[in-house]
């Protein structure tokens, strides 16, 4: 049986990556240009289950994937830490002299910046993928081009890499997760968790909120908030804890139920660092 799995971007980018190095089996790729086409995707059935960045160890939270997770009820099933390797490609034949332009992602031209103060005579210019542009380069026979990319696109598309790794800080990590819409049957072995909840707007609420993930022996490994739409000055937690006890994960969900004005699972998973 061939499952089907969507990404943001197409053949050659990270999210292809993970795809290749999470699952294994029959795959058939679903390429979709926004994050919001992957969920609406998932959302319709068009594919099984769904790749999608969530975070990044420069960058920071992907704070629109954290609201479409919520918009759309998507289930996290899974996760996969990526290390992130930003490759400076071209033509084969070509030289960092021949170069005049560079095309990438912002984010990927935001990371490389102090690698191009070398060679102010090329510009950088933001589009909107990463393996995209090296497909460009390839299908349309493009000189004086680069592109920034991960090494899975100069495989697929026949580019040449001319300098490796040219991310300003080398410890370069993106955590992706792995979405589906509904939730498993049966998740064996499961050690960490995704939430969002909402609490009344009073003094300490999120401290005993936090208090309770502490007593409960949970690890707080993330949290992130986002303002309530349609409520000035209330706001949405989103929190991943870890646990060694699922007795002690389901007494914390149990009294953060009681404690929020609303609370929801966004996915009940195994951890890629157990």
């Amino acid at each position: 049986m061939t499952r089907k799995i969507a990404i943001q971007g197409i053949k050659g980018s990270f999210h292809h990556q993970v795809v290749s190095e999470y699952y294994d089996g029959n795959l058939s790729l679903v390429e979709c240009s926004t994050f919001d086409d992957l969920s609406q995707a998932v959302l319709a059935g068009d594919c099984d289950q769904a790749v999608m960045a969530i975070e990044n160890s420069i960058a920071g939270s992907i704070l629109p994937n954290y609201a479409l997770l919520d918009q759309y009820e998507l289930v996290i099933v899974g996760e996969f830490y990526l290390r992130i390797q930003h490759n400076l490609m071209a033509l084969p034949g070509q030289s960092i002299t021949d170069i005049e332009e560079v095309h990438s992602h912002p984010m990927a031209i935001l990371q490389c910046k102090n690698f191009f103060q070398d060679y102010p005579y090329i510009k950088l210019v933001e589009s909107h993928d990463t393996a995209e542009e090296a497909m460009k380069i390839s299908e349309k026979n493009i000189k004086s081009r680069g592109a920034i990319a991960g090494i899975w696109a100069a495989d697929i598309y026949g580019l040449s890499i001319i300098s490796e790794s040219i991310q300003t800080i080398k410890n370069n990590v993106t955590r992706f997760v792995i979405v589906q819409k509904t939730i498993p049957e049966r998740q064996d072995n499961i050690n960490k968790a995704a939430w969002k909840f909402v609490l009344d707007h009073k003094r300490g609420s999120l401290a005993t909120a936090l208090n309770v993930v502490s007593d409960c022996n949970l690890n707080l490994t993330k949290i992130q908030s986002l303002p309530v739409i349609k409520t000035p000055g209330k706001y949405a937690f989103f929190v991943d804890v870890t646990f060694d006890e699922s007795t002690d994960y389901f007494k914390a969900k149990s009294l953060l139920k009681i404690m929020a004005t609303s609370f929801k699972v966004l996915g009940e998973y195994k951890s890629d660092k157990s």
